[in-house]
């Protein structure tokens, strides 16, 4: 099975990185809908202008199974996020980050020639983390790889705060979607993800992704070739949480349903602060295994078959 980018009709995928790319110049693609003219170097939310931020490019191999398989993940990680989760485990390159600290904006010739790079080290696929806010960057390197030979999948890994418009132009392009789905009641949202309309929003591009790539397919390798992969990271205290999770899955999306239900939630960003303790001082704690066995039971309860990382 080859990628879906391949399957596009000559000059399809330039001239989608071509529209998206114009769109910066009043910036609309994420649900912040900062319209800020990002093309002009100008940023709101997302901390981030023309050019993405490279955090980091390797092969990884604390993806799941079917990413990873034996060779690595190829995984590239933006700088910067649109949302602000108070707990977040990589607050240092998400949110504490300055404009230009890690890198300065990645052109995209150079984006693509990363891209390139993991797939001569034998990476399974090329793997897009925190993506969400610079779907027309990564359009227009990908762009780039493709006339240079980049055949493999793409991940396109993300907190499911996602715009619709984004996930229009990566229909065709994205092989598999890997999207969180965190919290499903507004008020848990706005309090922890500082974005009290992430339900509805995450909810309507899972769904989105879903439409485009199906349920989760694997060669006879077990590598992962099409898709979609939801993670939820269970959360101390916030069992309800979990539960609204699993039902609107094994609702919406269907047993089926490839799910990694994790519970490597450990307090971490602004929970461990001297006010965070005090403010979100309900987290401040590990998860219990009394609790993961719980939300285990729960999937299963839903009809899911969870997988446990």
């Amino acid at each position: 099975m080859k990628a879906r980018y391949l399957a596009l009709e000559k000059g399809e995928l330039r001239a989608r990185a071509d529209e998206a790319v114009a769109a910066l110049a009043s910036c609309r693609l994420c649900p912040r809908d900062c319209a800020v003219d990002r093309l002009a170097g100008k940023w709101s939310a997302c901390k981030t202008g023309r050019y993405a931020v490279v955090s980091s490019a390797f092969p990884h191999f604390g993806e799941e199974d079917c990413l990873r398989g034996w060779a690595g993940s190829g995984t590239i990680f933006f700088g910067h996020c649109n949302l602000r989760c108070v707990f977040c485990q990589n607050h240092d390159i998400s949110q504490d980050m300055r404009p230009g600290h890690a890198e300065p904006g990645m052109e995209p010739e150079r984006l693509a020639g990363l891209m390139l790079a993991l797939q001569e080290r034998g990476c399974h696929n090329i793997n897009w983390v925190t993506p969400e806010h610079v779907v027309p960057q990564v359009l227009e390197a990908l762009a780039l790889a493709v006339e240079d030979g980049l055949h493999l999948p793409i991940v396109y890994n993300t907190s499911a705060y996602d715009a619709m418009e984004s996930l229009t132009w990566l229909d065709g392009v994205v092989d598999i979607y890997m999207p969180d789905l965190k919290l499903l009641s507004s008020g848990a949202a706005g309090r922890l993800l500082k974005a009290d309309d992430y339900p509805r929003t995450a909810a309507a591009a899972i769904k989105e992704m879903h439409r485009q790539v199906g349920d989760l397919v694997r060669d006879e390798r077990g590598l992962a070739v099409q898709g979609v992969l939801v993670r939820h990271l269970v959360m101390p205290g916030m069992l309800e949480e979990t539960r609204r999770v699993l039902e609107w899955l094994a609702t919406e999306l269907g047993p089926g349903t490839y799910l990694n239900l994790m519970d490597q939630y450990r307090p971490a960003g602004k929970v461990r602060t001297a006010a965070g303790r005090q403010k979100y001082g309900d987290i401040d704690r590990r998860l219990t295994s009394r609790e993961f066995a719980a939300a285990l039971e729960m999937a299963r309860d839903y009809g899911l078959e969870p997988v446990a990382s």
